[in-house]
Order: structure tokens, then sequence, then C-alpha cells
């Protein structure tokens, strides 16, 4: 199934994508809700009623219920108000590139437990404009990710469980406003201005039976479901990043297990993947100057156009966009 989130009469509207066209979910069926949220919290019950309604449209038994093109609607973030939104770096390739890039070896512990950390939920954003403060730009980068979202609560969930947890996968940016992120890092924050002005996700979340076909073995040692799924980024046309989500080293479900433990999730709380191999402008330059000492470095600027694609999942858009201001906090440091 796939469920996306719209504008309609200036509120977020929730529906389901079939063919590229929409069919809001209350006119498929009057028990179903208009909110993602909704739809989250009581998904044991809404689920099957969602499905059925599904393979009634695919069947042609769609009564009085017509759809809107895809293409002719405002889309949302598929989740417009998640109730946190965590970070992980998943993706074993994109950590040693990066730790290489810097003359430096993955540690021990990235191999024991998957880290991860909080990022402004308020700042989720979907397909459109992404609008930047003068200081974003210094060294503006994006990140290629999938990401779900959690459908019922839980704490202490194992990870053998967690794969039920999980009501889709979507595509994330997270993007990234470097140089205050590495000013940061010099005090032990991972993650904080330089990450908390926007993060993408969309077009959709896609439902995990949808993607039975597409599973694959997890890497060895490891508990948790894992697809096959090609993932790639274009700014303004060129291909910058390529790669494939069944190269996660630490699966979803082994990220809900560590997260869970002593906390509570909550249905609609967002967890990105991190990025995939060569998913940055950080990780790309930092492997550029290693083998290149002239190399040129690249970074986002005003009015590129950013296109993430992930197989079954769509393909998330988004353009770069300068806030009237010339107000900097970088200026402000003392």
């Amino acid at each position: 199934m796939k469920l996306v989130t719209y504008l309609k009469e200036g509120h977020d509207h929730l529906a389901m994508v079939i063919n590229d066209l929409l069919y809001d979910m209350d006119a498929i069926h009057p028990e179903l809700p208009t909110s993602m949220a909704m739809f989250l919290n009581y998904w044991d019950d809404y689920f099957p009623i969602a499905q059925n309604a599904e393979q009634r449209i695919k069947a042609g038994l769609k009564g009085n219920v017509f759809g809107s093109a895809l293409n002719d609607n405002t889309i949302l973030p598929p989740v417009p108000y998640p109730t946190s939104c965590r970070n992980t770096n998943a993706f074993r390739q994109y950590v040693t590139a990066a730790m290489l890039s810097d003359k430096l070896a993955v540690i021990p512990e990235f191999y024991q437990f998957p880290i991860f950390n909080f990022t402004n939920h308020n700042s989720i954003i979907g397909p459109g404009e992404i609008v930047c403060m003068p200081d974003h730009f210094k060294k503006l980068d994006f990140e290629l990710e999938a990401a779900i979202v959690i459908c019922k609560p839980g704490r202490n969930i194992l990870a053998i469980e967690a794969d039920d947890y999980i009501g889709g996968l979507m595509i994330m940016n997270e993007v990234s406003a470097r140089t205050l992120q590495m000013e940061e890092l010099l005090l032990n924050l991972r993650a904080a201005k330089g990450k908390d002005f926007a993060t993408v996700i969309g077009p959709m979340l896609v439902t995990l039976d949808e993607l039975q076909t597409r599973e694959v073995l997890c890497h060895a040692n490891h508990t948790g479901k894992s697809w096959n799924l090609g993932m790639k980024c274009t700014v303004n046309g060129i291909e910058v990043s390529k790669g494939n989500m069944s190269d996660m080293t630490w699966t979803f479900a082994e990220i809900i297990e560590r997260c869970s433990y002593g906390v509570q999730l909550f249905a609609g709380d967002v967890i990105g993947s991190g990025a995939v191999n060569a998913g940055s402008f950080l990780e790309l330059n930092g492997t550029g100057k290693l083998n290149n000492p002239d190399f040129r470095e690249q970074w986002l600027q005003e009015l590129d156009v950013i296109e993430m694609e992930i197989e079954g999942l769509g393909k998330l858009i988004n353009t770069i966009h300068k806030e009237e201001s010339d107000f900097s906090i970088l200026n402000l440091k003392k």
C-alpha cells in the first residue's frame, strides 16, 4: 500500500496512491481516518480495512469513488507531524569512507551496536522548497537515506519482533549545514544546529507488504528484514550518488531494539537509516580529495534541484531556496 498526505482545503489529508491516482481514505471506506497520525495510532484496526479497499479499487470495484491525479496535488510529508525523529549510521560503507577521508579507521564499537541521534521533528518537510539561511549555505549538503515510521507503541522491543512495528518505508534527505555541524563536533555534539532546520521525507509511505518480493537476507550475524532497493540522487539532473538499501549493516529491526531500550516508542516516530555509501557531498568530497589533491569540492547552492529515488518508494524532489535574511549566527561567535 502506498500512502500519501496531501493538501486539501488548507489541511493535511490522508490518501492512498493507486496507478498515480490519489484516493481519499475516508472516501474509499467511511471508517478510515483522514490523517496519517490517526491511521498510525490505530494501525491494527485500520490497516486490514485499507488493504481490502485497495484490492477492490485495483479490481475495478470502486463504485462511486474517484481518484485525482497525483501530480495535480500539493504533496506533504507522508508523516507531517512525527512524534519524534531519530537518525542512525546503518551503512558501514558510508562510515568507512567518511572516516578514511579523515585518515581514521572505523572504531570497533560500530560493529557492536547501532548508534542514533535525535533531530528536529518540527522541521520535517516534504517535496518542494527547502528554505535556507546564509550560514546553511556554508557547505550545504544532502544525505541520501531511507526511513521508517513506527506504527504501534512499544518498549524494550526485541529485534526478532521489531519488524512488526514498522509501518512502512520512505525516502529521507537529512539536509546538513556542514560548517555548523563541524564546529559542533568539536564540542562532541553529533547533530544540533547543523541539522535541525530541514529533514525531508516522502513522497509516500510504502507498507512492507508492498515490498515482500524485494526482501533479501540481512548481513551475517544480524537480525531483521532487508530489501534489495536501488537508491540514487541527482543534483540538477546529474547523478551524484547511487547505492542499495540491502547494503545496510544494521537492520531497522536492530535499530528499533536499541532505540526502544528502556524507552517507549510511539506510533509516528520516524527513524532514518543514515546515508548510503557515497550518499553525501561530505563523503564524496573527502574521497575525492584523498585520491586527488586538486579535487574541487561541491556543495548545494541556491536553486539546485535535488532528486532522490528509491525503487518502489517513489521520487523525492526538492529545490534549494535562500531566505530573505542576512542574519548569521557564525558572525556572533565570541
